[in-house]
């Protein structure tokens, strides 16, 4: 696969703890806000910033494009991000309590994506993808990174751990614990060319981005008649993680209502599609089990699957859709129906149980995550997973590397 250095702008040092902001698809625009109080220098101002329009503005509008455009450009006078006098490649590092990754920050070729050797296993909305374009297009860059996974290779740990044996060039502790620790690379042409041994890389996180990071390009190539294949717009920003660091947690499942049914009858559904025996525990302890809360009670779901099963009906996210969702409670597209939420597991069963207590739903659903094997080998066979699949953690900053288009 093909990488390059790029001359990134990224928070100064010594504020990089008050900039780096969680990726604007992680919170809604109350929770950024909230994030953002009191504090002018959050990266939020650039990546959501309807949070400084009145309260009723469209977040889609082109005066938020507009708003976000002139927060990045301000960020860049006054010093809260400096600029990278040279192109440069990175090495990023997160720890979350006892969970540690190391990634390499780079940009990331556009085609690559096309030619399928940066491999996806989500669709995308068209709504998030036409907003992340106008995004990229209105402030000329790239403000938050898609995070991939590649299979290990002794050549590139080699590289992070000699590289973690150098002073670092920013290293702070976020408000919510999590470290983060970055270095520039002393060789970048050696781990350019170590990337070009790597057959593939997959999206872990960030479709989305991707998505319209290759879209931009698209346009703009046609738009330049002199386009030699090495301008800015044809790479995009990207971290990239040894498949044996990352960290998936589940990504669990509410439903408002019971489509009609008592909680007695959606019990009584879900023994005919699943061995159900009270849960010994909210949080699946394997995969091919799923603890449902319903009328108070946790409720233990499980199954066995014919060995022609394909990898995507392996996985319990799907098994769920295909017996419960669709067929008893009519969720039929979860991309798209509004009556089925999505909490990634970094909230906890407690928020699953509250929702329900809170009548804001009418049953939950805790997950055991899926793999990271699971997903690549999706990818490999080309094939979609279910949306919602995988919650991976701790989610890259945004703020910390940007890179611009030109």
């Amino acid at each position: 696969m093909r990488i390059q250095p790029f001359q990134s702008w990224g928070a100064r040092p010594e504020i990089a703890a008050a900039v780096a902001s969680v990726p604007y698809d992680v919170v809604d625009t109350e929770e950024a806000a909230a994030l953002a109080a009191g504090n002018d220098r959050s990266f939020l101002h650039v990546t959501r910033a309807e949070i400084d329009m009145p309260r009723d503005a469209d977040p889609y509008s082109d005066a938020v494009y507009a708003r976000g455009r002139a927060a990045l450009e301000g960020f860049m006078r006054d010093g809260t991000l400096v600029h990278e006098t040279a192109p440069a490649l990175f090495l990023y590092r997160q720890v979350m309590g006892k969970h540690t990754q190391r990634g390499f920050v780079a940009t990331v070729s556009t085609l690559d994506y096309e030619e399928k050797i940066i491999k996806t296993h989500e669709k995308t909305r068209q709504d998030k993808e036409d907003d992340r374009t106008r995004h990229v297009n209105r402030l000329n860059a790239q403000t938050g990174p898609v995070f991939l996974v590649y299979r290990d290779t002794p050549e590139l740990a080699s590289v992070i751990a000699r590289t973690e044996a150098t002073p670092p060039a920013f290293d702070f502790t976020a408000a919510d614990g999590i470290r983060h620790t970055g270095w520039r690379l002393a060789d970048p042409a050696a781990v350019v060319a170590a990337f070009g041994r790597v057959p593939a890389a997959y999206i872990a996180d960030g479709h989305h981005r991707a998505a319209s990071a290759v879209r931009v390009a698209r346009e703009r190539r046609a738009a330049n008649p002199r386009h030699t294949g090495s301008e800015p717009y044809d790479w995009f920003l990207g971290v990239l993680f040894p498949a044996s660091e990352v960290q998936i947690l589940p990504y669990n499942r509410c439903v408002k209502d019971l489509n009609g049914l008592t909680p007695a009858a959606l019990l009584a559904a879900a023994a005919r599609a699943f061995v159900v025996k009270p849960a010994a525990s909210p949080r699946p302890a394997a995969p091919g089990r799923i603890s449902m809360y319903l009328a108070g009670a946790w409720h233990e779901l499980s199954w066995s699957l014919p060995a022609t099963a394909t990898p995507e009906e392996r996985l319990d996210v799907s098994v769920l859709q295909n017996r419960l969702l669709a067929p008893v409670l009519g969720i039929d597209d979860p991309r798209t129906s509004k009556r089925i939420e999505f909490v990634g597991g970094i909230r906890g069963v407690e928020e699953l149980e509250r929702r329900v207590r809170d009548g804001k739903s009418a049953v939950a659903f805790s997950m055991h995550p899926t793999t990271v094997d699971q997903m690549m080998a999706i990818a490999d066979a080309g094939g979609i997973m279910p949306p919602k699949s995988t919650w991976f953690e701790p989610k890259l900053r945004d703020g910390l590397f940007v890179h611009v288009l030109g």
